[in-house]
């Protein structure tokens, strides 16, 4: 199902004129202002195993949610979580959160993509939003998701809620002083993270590149 949409739909898709697009680049925006206790992408890289085990323990989450037990988590699913928790989002906010975390477009939220989920829910500082990490018991999970609006907030040095190529070329060089592949690395790093291609990175596509460095990809499910 995932191939009915073209890439030019994908990119359409994420362009920044959605609705949770601009509130989130308004949430990091409002996150950036207060600066990050982050100096190096070290410090980052240093705490990936510790992110990696409690955004593991999101397992038990997402089970719930996926009622049929097939790996993914459908869009009917989500919303009979949301009125069981009796979490108050509308259809369409409902419909834009999936559609943003369905970033292969194959109707199915998968474990990797559930964690951008919760990750996005937790940014989203709205009442309805609130209610919903308390209900979803994400309390625990409270400082992983800091720690990863604090590395964006770190990439993003000019604090527009994105980040570019020469942020990310700044980050690295700030990291790996007079090493000449510095560069290289950086571009390859961006270009990971840069899923749609336009040259700007979202806090959602670095949550997607991210999970893939601490080694959570979308087959996470078969591994039990």
């Amino acid at each position: 199902m995932g191939g009915i949409l073209g890439r030019h739909d994908t990119m359409k898709r994420s362009s920044h004129g959605s609705k949770l697009e601009t509130k989130m680049v308004e949430s990091m925006q409002q996150r950036a202002s207060h600066g990050t206790s982050l100096k190096s992408l070290d410090s980052i890289i240093m705490k990936f195993p510790k992110i990696d085990e409690s955004l593991r323990k999101c397992k038990t989450i997402f089970e719930q949610f996926d009622e049929d037990s097939n790996g993914e988590i459908d869009k009917q699913e989500l919303k009979h979580c949301f009125q069981k928790l009796e979490i108050s989002f509308t259809e369409e906010e409902i419909n834009e959160l999936f559609e943003a975390c369905d970033i292969n477009e194959d109707m199915g939220m998968k474990f990797n993509e559930f964690i951008v989920f919760l990750c996005l829910i937790y940014l989203l500082n709205e009442p309805a939003v609130s209610e919903a990490k308390i209900k979803m018991g994400l309390g625990n999970l409270e400082a992983t998701f800091e720690t990863l609006v604090d590395a964006f907030v770190f990439l993003d040095k000019n604090k527009d809620g994105y980040v570019s190529k020469e942020e990310m070329v700044q980050s690295i060089n700030e990291t790996a002083t007079g090493e000449r592949s510095s560069g290289r690395i950086a571009m390859r790093r961006f270009e990971e993270m840069d899923w749609d291609k336009n040259g700007m990175v979202t806090f959602k596509e670095f949550l997607f590149a991210f999970t893939r460095w601490v080694g959570i990809d979308e087959n996470e499910d078969d591994d039990e």
